[in-house]
């Protein structure tokens, strides 16, 4: 029976052993806490991500290695690589965790991206802000996620507050500053890649995010043919210079009827939960065919879906449960705030029945705010 090993234990790592059980996998979890949720379904290993002694034994144990989490570090995937195969493989996720490496391949490979720089003092960043228009994101260039590492200059009169916010971590994980984007909408693009080339992508996806996080998503999104054949051509692009095998997902910005890259996760991604029950074959069963080297499964959307996600706490699950195509998650987190806790995804057959449940939701959990962009798009 073949062991995949999971560095991280998260949720993502949860919901993979969990789609995993149907192909007779066994899976092998490594996180630094002992309470990771993704131990209540798989063994668990503790331990530093960098420590040789840890990873050997993980490595000793599993046939195949993945992640949930693109910080792991990843010279400690290489050494991984070098003992069992590891998929997506160590570049991959070295790309992904540096903004400016990252949006620098993007340009290189003529997929469009704003104006960014690399900055190392006051002074640099104070010259790009006037460069590029006074409107800016300063953001670490590695380990900000879920709207952590970044601040938002408004006009030059806020760089001082920036630098004095980020400023420090310049010698430590460096800092980059992007022009900011009025976007008039947020997509994504999941896709999957197999050991032999094999690509296909699901549905693009739109999303909404409160205060950094992903609040909702719908898929399929209501763009043109050509706007989702672009950003499907961009992520195909990006898994192919990579040699990627995996699930990951491209963020985007749409303005003015094109599209900007935002940046890549190298894991199954947050916007690719309505898959478990809203197409063919979820990004998490897929990641699995793909890093097992097994045919990919088909991408196609059942109806209409839109996942909301549950940060802090959990509300109560009756509403979505007595919807005919409501599913529940609950990840087994302790409530947090901020923390991604859970999530339910709603499923019809058309645009209007999706609309009428989510408003039914959204009334019964007192979430109408949540639900009612989803509910304009769908309605539009």
């Amino acid at each position: 029976m073949t062991t995949v090993g999971i560095l991280g234990g998260g949720q993502l790592a949860r919901m993979l052993a969990l789609s995993g059980a149907p192909l007779g996998l066994r899976f092998l979890v490594m996180d630094t806490a002992p309470d990771a949720c993704a131990g209540q379904f798989a063994p668990l290993l503790v331990g530093d991500y960098r420590d040789e002694a840890a990873l050997a034994e993980f490595a000793s144990r599993v046939d195949v290695a993945t992640f949930d989490f693109e910080n792991v570090p990843a010279e400690s995937a290489e050494w991984l690589a070098g003992r069992v195969p590891v998929f997506p493989n160590p570049r991959a996720l070295a790309v992904a965790q540096d903004r400016l490496v990252e949006k620098t391949l993007f340009r290189e490979l003529g997929i469009p991206v704003g104006a960014f720089a690399d900055v190392g003092s006051l002074d640099a960043l104070r010259a790009e802000v006037e460069r590029l228009g006074g409107a800016c994101i300063l953001k670490t260039r590695r380990l900000g996620y879920d709207g952590k590492g970044q601040f938002r200059i408004k006009s030059p009169a806020d760089v001082d507050a920036a630098w004095q916010a980020l400023g420090a971590q310049a010698t430590t994980v460096g800092l980059i500053v992007e022009a900011f984007i009025p976007f008039e909408r947020e997509l994504s693009v999941v896709a999957v890649r197999g050991r032999g080339g094999e690509f296909r992508t699901w549905p693009l996806t739109e999303n909404w995010h409160v205060d950094g996080v992903l609040s909702a998503s719908l898929a399929p999104a209501r763009v043109d043919a050509a706007l989702a054949e672009a950003a499907c051509a961009h992520a195909r692009k990006l898994a192919d210079a990579l040699d990627y095998v995996g699930v990951f997902a491209l963020e985007l910005f749409c303005r003015d009827g094109g599209l900007l890259a935002n940046e890549m996760a190298p894991r199954v991604h947050n916007s690719g939960h309505w898959t478990i029950e809203g197409a063919e074959t979820s990004q998490f069963q897929n990641h699995l065919r793909a890093v097992l080297g097994l045919p990919l499964g088909d991408t196609d959307v059942l109806g209409q879906a839109c996942m909301l996600n549950w940060i802090g706490e959990m509300p109560d699950a009756g509403a979505v449960l007595q919807e005919a195509g409501g599913h529940w998650h609950d990840y087994g987190k302790e409530p947090r705030t901020g923390r991604k806790v859970g999530h339910a995804t709603l499923r019809a057959d058309s645009a209007s029945q999706l609309a009428e449940a989510l408003q039914r939701v959204g009334r019964a959990l007192g979430r109408e705010a949540q639900v009612a962009p989803v509910v304009a798009r769908l309605s539009g």
